[in-house]
């Protein structure tokens, strides 16, 4: 744009001064060809009787717009487009603490099931991630990566189909995803993915008992698919309570207690050991009997500081309790997260109605929230982001306009092709997918700039023609002819480049740019077509011409 505004400026005056110069050249064109009187004799005859009720005609534009908004109001919301990556992942979460042997057997049921699959040739599994890894999973959690070519089926069908299949196995959670998209979930809210359900609160068996409630609501949800609660597991742990009154007896404090403690079961090093040129650590520390049994260490001597010693038991409570494996904590509050997909279904609605059904099912105690993440919470806040540009958009270009025309009626006129674009837009998304994503968003926001140029065609000819001092239906007419081969050159040039990215909206990484070109496309088409014929009419009413 900023490239063709240079030559705008600078090439094209120097073009047509030479061809002024050529009267032949200039007479031919003015002659123009029969396809172009022929449209615009038809032109004519459509407008004619359209300026003779021009207030009907507005009149129906209002009430089309206010269609085209209703039409917008019942189109679903989603965050992205969904992406045809030709390759799943697919995460498969056992119970805490399983042992590698087991999960190996349970992935390897799991690649035997997907290579039934006539669309699966290969599959690769990833089971645990090391400790230092920034994603660190135990071996509990594999990720399996399963390319597939689809053929008869849909992508959706053979997601149905993969699910079905592996269902059957038992004990664990299975998370079916795409590469890219799997990350971006991963990123919005920790969780592979598309809703987080984050239940928090500050007692643990209460969460998961809650947990397990919404869990049970969310799968009679259609459209929700993959529905998972975080797999929890009570692990034995001795746990050692020190007894302050009896240890001030004894003239110690807890501090100096503990500190035996973690000596004995941490070690310490106590000297070094050399073989050779290699040497190694001599670490004290309990034997292992002692250390895994609470009846052996209640009767560990503990030296006091007087000198003598006195067994654990009788300073402090050993006892063997189980725990969970492991407390996620979010803002300082314990949450446990329940997740879900979104297939068949626009993410908005899926959402909201997982709102409102458990709001009335799940009654939570006083301390207890739930809060939702994932892609629907970046689609409610980029939404409102891009709603305000949109605003600000439309602001800015309309301070161009009063400063172009110097009128505020004019530059009103003017931005009267913007519903007549959202007609048109609205119109095409309803037929291509009848979601609005970010992409279908930011295809609104560029046609707000490409609607308005029409009109300043259209309106700085008619004022034009007022000072040479014309009037009436002359005026309205001559100025649309003048501008009618501009304004649909424009436009047909501009909606050739964006058919290929429309019409290829299932390839991958055109996911994106398709619904942005349809939005575009239809919007070019409606404001192109209805400029023609509205903007005389409103120009009518606003001139009284």
């Amino acid at each position: 744009v900023l490239t063709s505004l240079v030559v705008a400026v600078t090439l094209t005056p120097v073009l047509c001064s030479y061809l002024l110069g050529q009267e032949k050249q200039l007479l031919k064109q003015a002659q123009g060809t029969r396809i172009e009187r022929a449209m615009q004799a038809g032109y004519r005859r459509i407008l004619s009787p359209l300026l003779r009720h021009y207030r009907l005609v507005v009149v129906a534009i209002v009430l089309l717009f206010g269609g085209a908004l209703a039409l917008f109001s019942q189109l679903g919301r989603s965050f992205l487009p969904e992406f045809n990556e030709g390759s799943l992942v697919i995460s498969a979460v056992g119970m805490p603490g399983m042992s590698l042997e087991e999960s190996n057997r349970l992935g390897r049921q799991v690649e035997t099931l997907l290579l039934e699959l006539p669309e699966v040739h290969t599959v690769t599994r990833r089971t645990g991630r090391a400790e230092l890894d920034e994603h660190a999973q135990g071996v509990h959690a594999s990720e399996i990566d399963v390319p597939f070519a689809l053929g008869d089926k849909t992508k959706a069908q053979f997601f149905e189909e993969v699910r079905a299949k592996l269902s059957v196995v038992p004990g664990m959670n299975i998370t079916l995803g795409q590469p890219i998209s799997h990350r971006i979930d991963h990123m919005l809210s920790g969780t592979r993915s598309n809703v987080a359900v984050k239940l928090f609160g500050p007692e643990l068996p209460r969460l998961y008992q809650l947990g397990k409630a919404i869990e049970a609501e969310m799968q009679g949800i259609p459209g929700l698919v993959d529905v998972s609660m975080e797999q929890q597991l009570e692990v034995p742990q001795i746990r050692i309570s020190p007894n302050p009154t009896l240890l001030a007896a004894y003239g110690m404090t807890v501090a100096d207690l503990m500190e035996q403690v973690e000596i004995g079961f941490g070690g310490e090093k106590a000297g070094e050991m050399y073989e050779g040129q290699r040497y190694f650590d001599v670490v004290v520390r309990y034997q292992p009997e002692v250390r895994q049994s609470p009846d052996a260490l209640g009767q560990v001597p503990i030296r006091l500081p007087a000198g003598g010693f006195v067994p654990l038991h009788e300073v402090a409570t050993v006892a063997s309790v189980g725990t969970p494996h492991t407390i996620s904590r979010e803002d300082v509050e314990r949450k446990l997260v329940i997740s879900a997909n979104v297939q068949g279904r626009d993410l908005h609605s899926a959402v909201e109605e997982a709102q409102a059904r458990l709001a009335t099912a799940i009654a939570l105690p006083e301390g207890y929230h739930l809060s939702y993440g994932g892609q629907y919470e970046s689609e409610i806040r980029s939404s409102r982001l891009l709603a305000l540009s949109a605003v600000l958009a439309i602001v800015v270009i309309f301070g161009l306009l009063y400063l172009e025309f110097r009128s505020l009626t004019l530059a009103g006129v003017v931005l009267v092709n913007l519903p007549l674009a959202l007609i048109g837009g609205v119109l095409m998304l309803y037929l291509a997918s009848a979601v609005v994503d970010i992409a279908a968003i930011i295809g609104f926001i560029s046609l707000l700039g490409i609607a308005t140029r029409n009109g300043i065609l259209l309106v700085s000819r008619y004022e034009d023609l007022r000072q040479e001092g014309k009037r009436g239906t002359e005026l309205l007419i001559q100025g649309a002819l003048d501008r009618l081969n501009p304004i649909l050159m424009t436009a047909i040039t501009t909606g050739l480049a964006l058919i290929p990215l429309a019409l290829k909206g299932d390839e991958p990484g055109n996911e994106i740019q398709s619904p942005m070109a349809l939005v575009i496309l239809g919007g070019l088409l409606s404001a192109t077509v209805l400029n023609l014929l509205v903007i005389p009419c409103v120009y009518t009413w606003v001139r009284r011409i």
